[in-house]
């Protein structure tokens, strides 16, 4: 077996290395900065190489940034995957509870829950729109196969799921009114 994965591995060619390292820094710098504050140079220089070689993996800042969403919102699939595996219930509501505890967790770090508000804020941008849309899909078609939750209850899910984003990125949390203990009511993440 591991003779295979020797072989595996050095066919590999040097790009196809390194593409996961540069979309992983990506996601961080692209969260940190958003789409605009963020440059190639910012990326190549995470992860360890030229700009030059960033840009032959990837020929535009666009496909930069949507290949970093891809990798969110893959990431995103995977742990509600995990929290509906883990939930250990046929219910509905409870599946998409664990579903929203997993996410929850994931998004603990700020980065992904970062990159997706960014991406949000620059939707106009036709290639970055349509990630925007193809990971959201992903999500519901997940949340909805994988639950067997009606249609309201997995509109309530990504409702409650972007009611958190505001939640974190706004640091209701900390505010002691009354209005933001209305707008937090019954959410839970981790700090």
């Amino acid at each position: 077996m591991s003779d295979c994965t020797v072989t595996h591995m050095s066919s590999l060619s040097t790009a196809e290395l390194r593409v996961p390292v540069v979309t992983a820094s990506a996601v961080q710098e692209f969260a940190q900065g958003g789409y605009h504050g963020t440059t190639i140079a910012d990326v190549a220089r995470a992860a360890r190489i030229s700009p030059a070689y960033v840009f032959k993996l990837f020929p535009s800042k666009e496909r930069l940034f949507v290949a970093a969403l891809e990798e969110c919102f893959r990431q995103i699939v995977e742990s509600l995957s995990i929290g509906a595996d883990e939930s250990g219930s046929t219910d509905p509501d409870e599946i998409l509870d664990a579903m929203g505890g997993a996410y929850a967790q994931l998004i603990s770090d700020r980065s992904l829950l970062m990159l997706q508000v960014h991406a949000q804020s620059v939707a106009e941008i036709p290639e970055i729109g349509q990630a925007l849309r193809t990971g959201l899909a992903s999500v519901v078609r997940l949340a909805k196969t994988r639950s067997g939750a009606s249609d309201a209850a997995v509109q309530r899910f990504i409702a409650y799921g972007q009611l958190c984003h505001l939640i974190v990125t706004t640091g209701i949390d900390d505010v002691p009114d009354e209005w933001a203990s209305i707008v937090s009511a019954g959410i839970r993440h981790p700090a």
